[in-house]
């Protein structure tokens, strides 16, 4: 038996290693793609947002969650994550809510995907009025 191993210089390994850091948060983003659109677990608190802040019509994404307000005094929120490939969405913007990475959009009154590859709706969250915020479990 020969032996093939061939001594590895201290450049390859760290530059072998700064790849896997940087491709590591890469992956993670877009990760996922199991379809079942949560992206929290339990049923705690996920975030929580000014009521002020979420306009009639649109929404805000806040941290792993999209909170919109269909119609005026009506509120909803979903998981921010995409059911395509599990990416973050981005914003809420004509009715739409965005996904950045391959372009799906998802109905602000359902959460349903209108545009896109997305296969399934946004994960349904609670959203809870207390005050003048927005709470949102999951």
């Amino acid at each position: 038996m020969t032996d093939r191993s061939t001594p590895v210089s201290r450049r390859s390994v760290l530059k072998g290693v700064a790849a896997a850091g940087v491709a590591a948060p890469v992956l993670a983003a877009c990760g996922g793609g199991s379809g079942s659109g949560s992206g929290t677990s339990g049923g705690g608190t996920v975030t929580t947002v000014k009521a002020a802040d979420v306009p009639v019509g649109g929404g805000v994404v806040s941290g792993q969650a999209v909170v919109v307000q269909p119609s005026a005094g009506t509120f909803k929120a979903y998981s921010a994550v995409c059911t395509h490939a599990g990416c973050l969405v981005s914003q809420v913007q004509d009715g739409e809510i965005i996904c950045p990475c391959h372009g799906s959009t998802f109905a602000v009154a359902t959460g349903a995907p209108d545009g896109g590859p997305a296969p399934s709706p946004l994960g349904a969250l609670t959203a809870t009025v207390q005050g003048d915020s927005v709470i949102v479990t999951g």
